[in-house]
């Protein structure tokens, strides 16, 4: 059994996301919600309601033990690029690439 949430058109780079999945890939969720509390990434914020989501799922759709619960997968996936343009000297435009993710977080009970 296992409960997934999913974020999707999260304003962040996806780039940035997966360093902190890194973090909190195969370990407890209370001790991954613990990690995200304390991690001074912009990504982490995002995470933590994520998990928080997923944790609820698992509690309430599943009728899982939220102490036995644990990152069992987690992986981001670019979204559709926002393109901008920036003004530059002599006429010229520069692109301004504003990425997006969508991140899938599962989580499953420990034997």
């Amino acid at each position: 059994m296992e409960a997934r949430a999913v974020l999707r058109y999260a304003r962040i780079s996806p780039r940035k996301v997966s360093i902190v999945l890194d973090l909190i890939r195969n370990k407890p969720a209370d001790v991954a919600m613990a990690i995200l509390k304390h991690t001074p990434k912009a990504a982490s914020e995002y995470l933590e309601k994520l998990l928080k989501s997923a944790v609820a799922n698992a509690e309430n759709n599943h009728n899982m033990d939220v102490s036995r619960l644990y990152v069992a997968e987690c992986h981001v996936s670019p979204g559709p690029i926002l393109k901008r343009i920036r003004p530059s000297a002599h006429g010229r435009a520069f692109r301004i690439n504003k990425r997006t993710s969508h991140v899938t977080l599962v989580l499953k009970e420990k034997e």
